[in-house]
């Protein structure tokens, strides 16, 4: 054998090793295998096993060498041809929720909504975009609030585009007949937040009982309508104070989801000065490391499957190239005209974190506007810190082919974005979810299985997608 890719290490525990290539092909191994590896001491059956898992080839040039490359490239690359635009028509919002990430502006205020001209220049905007599939996503503020900006844009866009999606983020506070008639177009999606329980819902969002039951009447309504699979919603945890998991599932389950989005609250906004708690990641990893646990046992117990759409992401990148359709876990994720947010003023931001630390005035993100244009050269400035290929500390992690960066939370959580990879709350947050992530895959008990195969569509999890050195 000529060649062994380099690999990375990460122990699961003191028995368990886990290692990875630069494509993302990973398996098990013990410490006697680590140590023969770092010695270069492989025995024959150590090389047939790297062989046969594409991890060793004899030349350059041949079918192993080849297989390895491809892998390598498809990693690296992020399909281009759909453009992912966010749009806020208005800051205003009709609730107050503690943990607003945004920092909202009042029902009753002025000068937070789209006027005419920069309508006309966000329509103009999405016009120059190279693409012809596009997915736009409202959000606010409340958007159902500029109802007529929605309905504008989405005439130009079914017009101009030959493949468009619209996704509304609402409170559902609110609905009338106009707002159902936007709903009830096959194109349009509906993203909302559920907190939990009644009272959970209530502490966090609406602070009064009666909005909670209109919210829960109107989500109902809005389900009838268009169905369960065009309705998603996020529970957002405020760790202070974290609803007991059962209870949240629970909730999710009466409304007929089958999918949740487990979030902790964003150390962005209001969130900083209400939730400062909000800013360490150590709490976090241990609920939600509990919500697992309780949730997979909660499937294998009543025989119906509910996901947790992010770990379940995790587990699709780790298993196949091209899982790119969540902006959150992308790399590269360089910022660009097709993957921006257009915020109530006209300014273009590569994120929606971005625009969030401009509106609290930590740091001007923007890359152009829609009277101007993108700026270059911030796009430029910004674009490195956005691929984790190059990143010192990531090029020894396994998890690296599967994970992105996030530096724009850097920036809220530490006011720099050289931060040492794993103190960032980024890192450490994907350290525990792919470990978990690992951990499960490789777990031979009936529950984990059962959930497992469910949420990635198969029968039963394959012996070769755990694979095991001699």
């Amino acid at each position: 054998m000529k060649q062994v890719w380099p690999l990375r290490f990460r122990d699961l525990d003191d028995r368990r090793t886990l290692l990875a290539d630069e494509t993302g092909a990973y398996f098990l191994a013990d410490g006697d295998f680590v140590d023969r590896y770092a010695r270069d001491a492989l025995t024959l059956p150590d090389e047939r096993f790297l062989r046969e898992r594409g991890h060793a080839f004899d030349r350059t040039g041949d079918l192993a060498h080849t297989a390895f490359l491809t892998r390598w490239s498809r990693r690296q690359h992020v399909g281009g041809g759909l453009a992912y635009v966010i749009l806020i028509p208005t800051l205003r919002c009709d609730l107050k929720c503690s943990y607003c990430q945004v920092s909202r502006a009042p029902f009753a205020s002025k000068g937070f909504d789209w006027d005419e001209e920069t309508l006309e220049r966000v329509l103009g905007f999405l016009d120059t975009l190279p693409v012809e599939e596009i997915q736009i996503e409202f959000q606010g503020g409340e958007p159902f609030l500029r109802l007529d900006h929605l309905e504008a844009v989405a005439t130009f866009a079914r017009r101009r585009f030959r493949n468009v999606r619209f996704v509304v983020c609402t409170n559902l506070q609110n609905l009338d007949d106009d707002i159902l008639a936007f709903l009830a177009h096959d194109d349009v999606l509906i993203s909302t937040s559920l907190d939990g329980p009644h009272q959970v819902h209530t502490r966090n969002r609406t602070g009064d009982t009666e909005l909670t039951r209109t919210f829960h009447r109107n989500l109902e309504r809005v389900i009838d309508l268009v169905g369960p699979d065009r309705v998603s919603a996020l529970p957002t945890i405020d760790l202070e104070d974290p609803p007991d998991p059962e209870a949240l599932i629970s909730a999710y389950e009466a409304f007929g989801f089958t999918s949740l989005y487990l979030r902790p609250v964003n150390y962005q906004g209001f969130a900083r000065k209400n939730h400062a708690s909000a800013r360490s990641s150590t709490d976090w990893i241990e609920y939600y490391g509990g919500f697992i646990d309780t949730l997979i046992a909660r499937n294998a117990r009543t025989g119906r499957v509910m996901e947790e759409f992010y770990l379940a992401h995790c587990l699709r990148r780790i298993l196949a190239p091209g899982v790119d359709s969540h902006t959150d876990l992308r790399n590269p994720n360089f910022p660009s005209g097709a993957n921006a947010v257009i915020d109530f003023d006209g300014q273009i931001y590569p994120s929606d974190e971005a625009r969030m630390l401009a509106r609290i005035r930590q740091v001007d993100l923007a890359i152009g506007n829609v009277t101007d244009g993108l700026d270059p050269e911030k796009i430029a400035v910004l674009a490195p810190a956005h691929i984790n290929s190059f990143d010192p500390d990531c090029i020894h992690c396994p998890y690296q082919p599967f994970c992105g960066t996030d530096p724009i939370d850097d920036l809220s959580r530490s006011s720099r974005i050289d931060v040492p990879r794993q103190e960032s709350w980024f890192c450490q947050r994907h350290l525990a979810l792919f470990d978990l992530a690992m951990e499960l895959l490789y777990s031979r008990e009936a529950a984990v299985e059962f959930t497992l195969s469910r949420w990635l569509g198969l029968e039963a999890l394959p012996e070769a997608l755990r694979p095991v050195a001699p």
